[in-house]
């Protein structure tokens, strides 16, 4: 096995060119042999999964398999992407996993990871072009599908008839928001299409920035003269942003506003009333499943996962492992609770305890 001793930032600023030393692990004893794996995440600011939730899962699993790791955090600089991988290829990673930034970027690491016979491994965004040897992810298209039925299902609710809505996609270069869109759009579309439902303005929001999202928003409730009814916002951070410009309004609670993440502030804008749905992905059967296909391949081994995605710029099929997500509307928040993806004191602060109370959360 390839071994070495480099270790790059995990999270924090990077300073002038150099990366400081931390995130790299060893279980205790001889780490001679131990097969090591690399982890490239690509962001804290979009949504706060990748440092609570895959992060920890991906330490948990690795801990337990008894392999040497070294989970990295790009920041959503694309330099420092490559900085990274550079450096975890050098110091011999025996199995790279990463979350592109984009498909050009991530084509690039995978392919020189490939060129020094490192395994790899496309981790919830596939990378088209690429030649990561598995993908593993949840069903993105059925993601954007559960989205737009529970708009369906919000709008209903709320009595408007011929109800105008906006679309807030995610960063065009993330193929999940190709995806998601194009899930949400197979049950949007035909309401528009038949009259039911009329389409309002869409902006995909580069690098899926909440700032920016905000911004967007603002300027479609002013180009719509406050006449947009729902927001198909991609996710949970979209969703927030699109509430905070409704709240400056005085329109939140009147609007319905999908998500996607089940994060903390999505649920409680949702026990609120500010956020009509999210979509929950069990983080931790991702991550266990990434941890056991990096650890096999580590060891030498290949898995059979039985299911593969098409990878339409490569002209390739992917080995995959394809997670179900799970909608969530107020009256199943508690089912988030319950499975440990957040916690009851994380979730029910001062302000939302008899909130938390009145959707059965105890």
């Amino acid at each position: 096995m390839r071994k070495g001793i480099v270790a790059v930032a995990a999270v924090g600023l990077l300073a002038a060119g150099s990366l400081t030393a931390c995130g790299e692990e060893s279980a205790p004893g001889d780490t001679a042999d131990r097969p090591k794996i690399g982890v490239i995440l690509p962001d804290s600011k979009t949504s706060g999964r990748w440092e609570n939730a895959d992060r920890k899962y991906l330490e948990e699993a690795f801990k337990a398999a008894g392999v040497d790791y070294d989970i990295q955090n790009a920041q959503d600089d694309k330099s420092r992407f490559q900085t990274i991988a550079d450096q975890m290829i050098t110091s011999g990673v025996d199995v790279l996993m990463i979350v592109n930034l984009d498909s050009g970027t991530g084509k690039a690491v995978l392919d020189r990871a490939k060129s020094q016979g490192i395994a790899t491994i496309d981790y919830d965004r596939l990378t088209l072009g690429g030649s990561a040897e598995y993908y593993v992810s949840f069903d993105n298209a059925n993601v954007g599908r559960l989205q737009g039925e529970g708009l369906v299902k919000c709008l209903g609710d709320s009595g408007v008839d011929k109800p105008v809505v906006a679309y807030l996609n995610g960063g065009k270069t993330d193929n999940n928001a190709t995806l998601f869109h194009a899930g949400y759009d197979s049950v949007l579309k035909p309401k528009f299409d038949s009259g039911d439902y009329v389409k309002g303005p869409e902006e995909w929001v580069k690098d899926w920035d909440n700032a920016e999202a905000a911004t967007v928003f603002e300027q479609m409730l002013t180009q719509t003269n406050g006449k947009i009814d729902g927001v198909l916002a991609a996710n949970d951070g979209l969703g927030n942003a699109a509430i905070s410009i409704l709240k400056k309004n005085k329109l939140n609670g009147e609007v319905p506003v999908t998500g996607q993440d089940a994060d903390v502030q999505g649920l409680q804008n949702i026990l609120a009333g500010d956020q009509c749905m999210t979509v929950y992905k069990a983080i931790k059967k991702e991550a266990d499943a990434a941890a056991d296909l990096a650890v096999a391949l580590a060891r030498g081994e290949k898995k059979e996962t039985g299911q593969t995605v098409r990878d339409p710029e490569g002209n390739r099929d992917v080995q995959a492992v394809l997670l179900e997500p799970q909608p969530i509307h107020k009256e199943n928040v508690k089912d988030v609770v319950a499975d440990g993806f957040v916690s009851k004191e994380q979730l029910c602060t001062e302000a939302f305890t008899a909130l938390c109370s009145e959707a059965g959360i105890s």
